[in-house]
């Protein structure tokens, strides 16, 4: 199962088309550890997508200001907005988070930059989909036997 969409990033060292692959998933509940996906790691440098690894943290709502400097308190370095909800429905199946950076701390979704960094996020995604669609080819069928 994965995940791929976009986020925000907790910290300027992230940039608007950056990408994020789910180390961790806060927010709802305890954490979820995501396995490592060295494999998904290949295949995105394979495509041309740098990745950043690391925690997200899912909130209900928009997150801007001091609420999103909390949420990088704990070390989270991107935040969406459903993920943490959606990692039970994994139960034990492949799982894979990938979060294309819009906005930063200083370049929050209310600006005119979320525009240039909407376009910059969406290319990036398009790079990041070709490569979950050959990861998912390495993925064992879980409709034939072992």
């Amino acid at each position: 199962m994965a995940v791929l969409g976009f986020g925000g990033a907790l910290s300027d060292e992230l940039e608007p088309g950056s990408v994020v692959l789910a180390s961790e998933l806060r927010g709802n509940g305890a954490p979820v550890q995501c396995q490592p996906l060295q494999q998904l790691e290949r295949e995105l440098s394979d495509a041309g997508v740098a990745v950043r690894r690391g925690p997200i943290v899912s909130v209900p709502k928009l997150s801007r200001g001091a609420a999103r400097a909390a949420l990088a308190e704990d070390g989270s370095i991107a935040v969406d907005m459903e993920s943490a909800w959606l990692a039970p429905a994994a139960a034990d199946r492949p799982f894979a988070v990938l979060r294309a950076v819009v906005d930063t701390p200083t370049r929050e979704l209310v600006r005119m930059s979320t525009i240039t960094g909407g376009i910059k996020a969406y290319g990036a995604l398009g790079r990041a989909a070709s490569a979950l669609e050959s990861w998912c080819a390495t993925l064992p069928d879980p409709t034939k036997e072992t």
